[in-house]
């Protein structure tokens, strides 16, 4: 079972699509045929790269039937501001 929740960075974003893929059976290369981009894309999206661009991401996430959901963050239980982004806490 993936261990799905908040994602504070690229690395656990490539760590939810690298056991979904695994969990669905599927190889590097047979993700990106169904997603329509490349391997290296898909390796460096599962190694955390922080600089993909995010439309293709979505494209990968809804070929592993995932989505990405926008929340706002609560007061209490907050993990912090997002680092690099000029958010304060």
């Amino acid at each position: 079972m993936l261990p799905y929740g908040n994602i504070s960075n690229p690395a656990a974003l490539g760590l939810q699509v690298r056991s979904k893929r695994r969990q669905d059976r599927l190889t590097q290369a047979e993700l990106a045929a169904l997603a329509g981009t490349g391997t290296r894309f898909i390796s460096d999206l599962e190694n955390g790269k922080a600089t993909l661009e995010l439309g293709r991401v979505l494209i990968v996430l809804a070929a592993l039937g995932l989505n990405l959901v926008v929340e706002p963050r609560g007061w209490q239980g907050s993990s912090g501001s997002v680092k690099g982004l000029g958010h304060a806490e």
